[in-house]
């Protein structure tokens, strides 16, 4: 159980004085300083903010895919940013699932492939792989669609295989970057009430980084990037 401190429950994501600095030849940016939020276990958290503000690469820190300049994030009692890169990879292929935009799945594989694939990466061997894999498939309604290749699915097949993927090794955290950008309304909007689902389900935390006023609004928590600045809205 979650410690109870006087606001309830303590945050099981926890992003403490993050800095994000790039330092080129010709110039500097800072992209923020000393954000700070926290999500509880079992929560959905939206980030929104206009293009450019900074949201992915916040998302791209808090899943150890970039090393801020300074600041924390934790991941119950694992410190993201501190660790060392051979830690932090068995760490996210464990314990965090991604899903961005552009699914990123593998084009000569079947969808049943992409989606056991990081359990093989993981070491598990192909007969535990694939039982996984289906049961994840069916969830998103895919299991008809199991030997299709990403070529041969619609947009919004392929988001669902890339969710499935991120959720076949039971993740505790969801990072999810724009996951209906790049769909129609519609579809957009059976992607979104399918991660609200599994996050019901299996109690998963989420963090979505999104335009969609609509998942936001359906998030617990929302959080707006600006100049900088993260605030709670």
């Amino acid at each position: 159980m979650p410690h109870e401190g006087p606001d309830g429950p303590e945050p099981f994501l926890r992003v403490e004085g993050l800095t994000k600095v790039y330092r080129g030849r010709v110039e500097t940016v800072e992209v923020f300083r000393d954000i700070e939020f926290g999500v509880r276990r079992g929560e959905i958290a939206a980030i929104t903010g206009e293009s450019g503000a900074g949201k992915s690469t916040l998302l791209h820190l808090i899943g150890g895919l970039e090393k801020p300049t300074s600041g924390s994030v934790k991941l119950g009692e694992f410190d993201i940013a501190e660790a060392r890169e051979l830690d932090l990879t068995r760490f996210r292929n464990q314990r965090i699932g991604f899903v961005f935009q552009f699914h990123h799945l593998l084009p000569e594989f079947t969808a049943l492939e992409n989606v056991m694939m990081p359990q093989l990466i993981a070491g598990r061997a192909r007969s535990e792989a694939q039982p996984r894999a289906l049961t994840v498939l069916e969830r998103v309604g895919l299991s008809a669609r199991i030997s299709h290749r990403p070529g041969e699915l619609s947009g919004g097949e392929q988001q669902r295989v890339a969710l499935a993927r991120a959720l076949v090794t039971a993740p505790q955290l969801l990072l999810a970057d724009e996951p209906t950008g790049n769909l129609d309304p519609r579809t957009g909007e059976s992607i979104a009430a399918l991660i609200r689902e599994l996050q019901r389900e299996a109690l998963l935390t989420a963090v979505v980084v999104t335009h969609n006023q609509k998942l936001a609004a359906d998030c617990d928590r929302i959080f707006h990037l600006d100049g900088g600045r993260l605030k709670t809205v």
